[in-house]
């Protein structure tokens, strides 16, 4: 983040909770630094990232951007794991709204030594509770990360987040729910089809059962896999997608 950063005191009087500032920019390009106590109003899942995505030859990572369709847009990740975790947030169905990168987290260390860390996501639920995570496989979390991860935990603890520090998710769920994110898009949604999907799956029947019954399920399929991924029809996501799955009324849920 640019050096000079714009500190509001959102009429808190003393210092922020436990040392703990925020610094975010804006979608606008503002930049603001405040204290803890007063983030939790802040629309972070509409903030732009503090870190850049970078990129150069040989770099041992994968960065890039995932369009959501929670988000109606790009969310950044610069690594296979993160993109894994932002597709699984954006299927998630009590996630309504994700972003990367989404602030600073600033402190002193018990030596009052400055440090700082940018969490990798934030994420909003329907019900307006908040989720702020970090991704990490277990086996690369050095001490010094460690104690930032638990810092953060820390902070969002005292603004009522929910902290987060994730590895490697399930690789059957990421390999169901990246084949239906080939579907999220509105695009996939035909009306009429999905109407006729929804009725003949009332009750639970195989996929392709029920796909074949509404018509040419070459036509069909997109519309159904798109309606698995909007969860207004469900499967059991703890198996691998088959012809044969069981395929029911969608049910809610969410993180």
């Amino acid at each position: 983040m640019v050096n000079a950063l714009k500190v509001l005191s959102g009429g808190s009087a003393g210092p922020p909770i436990e040392g703990f500032e925020v610094g975010y920019v804006d979608r606008d390009g503002a930049e603001f630094r405040l204290p803890l106590v007063n983030a939790w109003a802040v629309r972070f899942e509409d903030a732009a990232p503090v870190r850049a995505l970078k990129s150069y030859k040989g770099q041992s990572h994968l960065p890039g951007l995932w369009w959501s369709a929670t988000a109606g847009g790009h969310v950044g990740y610069e690594s296979w794991l993160e993109r894994d975790h932002v597709m699984l947030m954006d299927f998630d169905p009590s996630v309504v709204g994700i972003s990367s990168q989404p602030f600073w987290l600033f402190w002193r260390s018990e030596a009052g030594k400055a440090v700082s860390h940018a969490p990798d996501y934030f994420a909003r639920r329907e019900d307006g509770t908040a989720v702020v995570i970090d991704c990490r496989p277990a086996d690369r979390r050095k001490p010094r990360d460690v104690a930032k991860f638990e810092a953060t935990r820390t902070a969002c603890a005292q603004v009522g987040w929910e902290f987060r520090l994730v590895g490697a998710p399930d690789a059957i769920v990421v390999r169901n729910v990246r084949w239906l994110a080939g579907y999220r898009h509105p695009r996939h949604r035909l009306e009429r089809v999905a109407s006729e999907l929804l009725a003949a799956f009332a009750e639970p029947r195989p996929l392709l059962d029920g796909a074949a019954s509404v018509g040419d399920e070459i036509a069909v399929l997109p519309v159904l896999f798109h309606l698995l991924w909007t969860h207004e029809l469900a499967v059991d996501m703890s198996v691998p997608l088959h012809t044969e799955v069981a395929v029911s009324a969608g049910v809610t849920g969410g993180c």
